[in-house]
């Protein structure tokens, strides 16, 4: 699909707080720059001449880096101005970056355009300093708690229902009890339906503490959000998911 041409007009927004999610190329120089913005949400736009090996944008544009962005236009894809730092250089190594690569890529395919979420920003801001503190090498299951956490989290405050602590009829979930969660529903009875899958009420109340220390809930977790994602996100596949699992099983 054609890339319209962007536009310059009114409607500029100056510095504003953002996270570069991906860029690819546009037209002979430029570069088409796909941005989180913290009051603004998902905001595509072009860097004019950012390609040139001298252009003075051009090493601005990485990824984890939290930068203040200006820009303007009314059309859908606007004219980037201008990036300035806003904090030091964050680096991710290894698979913590892969996992940065990673939420980039939820982030592109689920948060839509010109819909702010100033929660999940801050989250998604927090948890790149959360990747970046992690001692090298990475331990796996540490880095699988960090992003249960953060899917389940981008779900929830993107308004998709995932209810933890009570089941499709308001009832509390009991931990000693085995439940059958189905998305947009949530918990209900095994008998109730044969979609979603099976999973124990503890693994709910645990997710919903942010408590993922047991190996059941572990497991659990991530067969529950691999569902919801696969669900939310249709047949097209996640690049990096798989990256991911080919590396460590993630």
């Amino acid at each position: 699909m054609a890339v319209k041409s962007p536009d310059s007009g009114s409607h500029k927004q100056s510095l504003q707080p953002v996270f570069i999610l991906h860029t690819y190329p546009f037209k002979e120089t430029s570069l088409v720059v796909e941005m989180f913005s913290r009051d603004l949400g998902r905001i595509a736009a072009v860097a004019k001449g950012a390609r040139r090996p001298l252009s003075a944008m051009r090493g601005m544009l990485q990824s984890f880096q939290q930068l203040a962005g200006t820009w303007s236009g009314k059309n859908e894809l606007k004219t980037l101005h201008d990036l300035e730092w806003m904090t030091g250089l964050t680096l991710l190594r290894g698979d913590a970056l892969m996992c940065g690569f990673y939420m980039n890529e939820l982030l592109l395919r689920l948060l839509p355009r010109d819909d702010a979420h100033v929660q999940l920003f801050e989250y998604y801001a927090q948890t790149i300093q959360v990747l970046s503190a992690l001692p090298m090498p990475v331990d796996a299951t540490q880095l699988a708690m960090v992003m249960r956490k953060f899917e389940l989290k981008m779900l929830q405050e993107l308004g998709y229902a995932v209810p933890l602590t009570h089941d499709e009829h308001g009832e509390m979930i009991h931990a000693d009890s085995t439940y059958r969660f189905e998305a947009d529903y949530g918990a209900c009875d095994p008998s109730a339906t044969k979609n979603g899958l099976l999973i124990l009420g503890n693994t709910l109340l645990q997710m919903a503490r942010g408590d993922y220390s047991e190996a059941v809930t572990q497991a659990q977790s991530k067969q529950l959000m691999r569902y919801l994602l696969q669900h939310y996100l249709g047949e097209k596949p996640l690049h990096t998911r798989q990256l991911l699992v080919d590396l460590q099983g993630f």
